[in-house]
This record gives structure tokens, sequence and C-alpha cells, in this order.
């Protein structure tokens, strides 16, 4: 883009910005909620809450599935793709 491109496009610069910073905030949270190691963590508290009664063996399952899927989609590389998707 040209000098005058630039200079035309000079106004939205913020919100140029303010997307760029979404976007990664945006990676990151992804890159955390699909980390092979979070849900491992994620997947002995439960076990312990499934111990101590907390929680139900329906409820145990529900979220172990959700976990299990997160865990796989971790592990196939699928996470942080930006488009705010899971794969």
């Amino acid at each position: 883009m040209g000098l005058i491109g630039e200079v035309l496009l000079l106004p939205f610069a913020p919100v140029r910005g303010s997307a760029w910073v979404m976007r990664q905030v945006l990676n990151e949270a992804e890159r955390l909620y699909y980390d092979p190691a979070t849900v491992r963590a994620e997947l002995g508290q439960l076990e312990g809450q499934l111990e101590a009664g907390e929680i139900d063996e329906e409820e145990f399952d529900r979220r172990e599935d959700e976990l299990l899927d997160r865990l796989e989609i971790g592990l196939r590389g699928g996470a942080g793709t930006g488009d705010g998707t899971a794969p």
C-alpha cells in the first residue's frame, strides 16, 4: 500500500490495533483451553470431585467426555486457529 493509502487509513489505526490485540488474546485463550497439560489437570480435579462425592457418576461422565474431546483437539494441534472456532 502506498503512502496515500496509509495516510487515508491512518484514522483507522486504533481500530486495526484493537483488532490485532483481540486476535492475540483469542489465540492465547484457545491455546490455554486446549493445552493437554491443562486438560489433564482438570481431569484429575474432576476425578477428585467424584471421589469426594461432590458430583455424581452421570455428571462425571458428561464432563469427562467434554475434557477428552478438548484433549483430543489439543493433541491434534488444532487449537489456536485464531478464528474463534474449534476445529
